[in-house]
């Protein structure tokens, strides 16, 4: 089935993220690529990005994401009952970096399960948490990608390489209602795939990315909207009642366009693409971690009543959306 509900009840109860420390500018990947700083801007929204060190593994940046949303959580990681992790860059064919992650992490002897789903592997694996937290008690997901080891990879593709960036993003999913205030009950997700768009979007070991970005982008601004629109439908929501969207930081254009079909105001689309770029399936729960932290319109956490919708879209191809409401 494409959508459900969990049963019984989970509960959103922290993020946490983490950005590796070199910022790469346009204009420094405008002189490598041959094109204006300008033009990057403009066709993305992206004015920086973040590349991990050529020591920093993704492992690395999945337990440093980890870590923090621990840290906000207040729990140890002893309590943590089950691990996915989200990668569409991993190093090696297998092991994923699951397990390794969880060793890291002191997570001995749960099951740690990777999902090899780019940029749509976050809301992927919320919907997959939520089912699994009535067994296996507190999931901690992770998303965590270093593309900037993809987008290096001969011959350079000005196209995608202008657009990806590296970092990982966490959440934890309770089946029981946290006490402390901003937590939300995932009450509804709607989930899809397409295999016969598989090779618009595709990377293969050792070999440079290929994105159709016609395709890409024509069906990503067909289907983000009518999976949200399915997504509230189902609970009888207008889209204005939403109190914010967080989808994956694909391109600011992209956002705009989704905004745009739902008819509604941009602001309420959290956004940070323009300091990190794209970061595959980590973006969502980057924006999220930010999101729940931030003040002002569109920012400020989960507010009692108040339902937000995440959504991702990627290759495969992948969509879905979930709502989440404040509690």
């Amino acid at each position: 089935m494409p959508e459900g509900k969990n049963n019984p009840q989970a509960f959103l109860r922290a993020f946490g993220s983490y950005v590796p420390s070199r910022v790469v500018e346009n204009a420094e990947l405008a002189t490598r690529l041959g094109c204006e700083a300008s033009w990057i801007s403009s066709v993305s929204g992206i004015e920086q990005r973040r590349y991990a060190g050529e020591s920093e593994t993704l492992v690395d940046l999945a337990v440093n994401a980890a870590t923090d949303c621990l840290s906000r959580a207040e729990i140890a990681s002893t309590q943590i009952g089950m691990l996915l992790v989200s990668s569409g860059s991993s190093e090696r064919r297998f092991p994923g970096p699951a397990a390794e992650t969880a060793a890291r992490l002191g997570m001995a002897g749960i099951p740690a399960i990777d999902i090899p789903v780019a940029s749509a592997g976050s809301i992927f694996g919320m919907a997959l948490a939520a089912q699994f937290a009535a067994s296996f008690g507190i999931v901690l997901l992770i998303a965590a990608e270093k593309m900037s080891a993809v987008i290096a990879r001969e011959p350079l593709d000005r196209n995608t390489a202008i657009l990806f960036g590296d970092g990982a993003g966490a959440c934890l999913i309770d089946p029981h209602i946290n006490s402390n205030a901003g937590s939300a009950e995932i009450g509804h997700w709607v989930l899809h795939s397409d295999g016969s768009f598989a090779q618009d979007l595709r990377l293969e070991f050792g070999e440079p990315l290929h994105m159709d970005g016609r395709v890409v982008i024509m069906q990503a601004s067909r289907k983000l909207p009518a999976v949200i629109r399915e997504l509230l439908d189902h609970r009888q929501l207008p889209a204005a009642a939403v109190g914010a969207f967080i989808m994956h930081q694909a391109n600011q254009n992209l956002i705009d366009r989704v905004a745009k079909a739902l008819e509604v105001a941009p602001e309420k689309f959290y956004s940070n693409i323009a300091r990190y770029g794209n970061t595959s399936s980590a973006s969502m729960l980057i924006a999220a971690a930010e999101w729940n932290v931030a003040s002002g319109f569109g920012g400020g956490g989960f507010q009692a009543g108040v339902p937000v919708v995440f959504a991702g879209f990627g290759a495969g191809f992948h969509w879905g959306a979930l709502l989440a409401t404040g509690v």
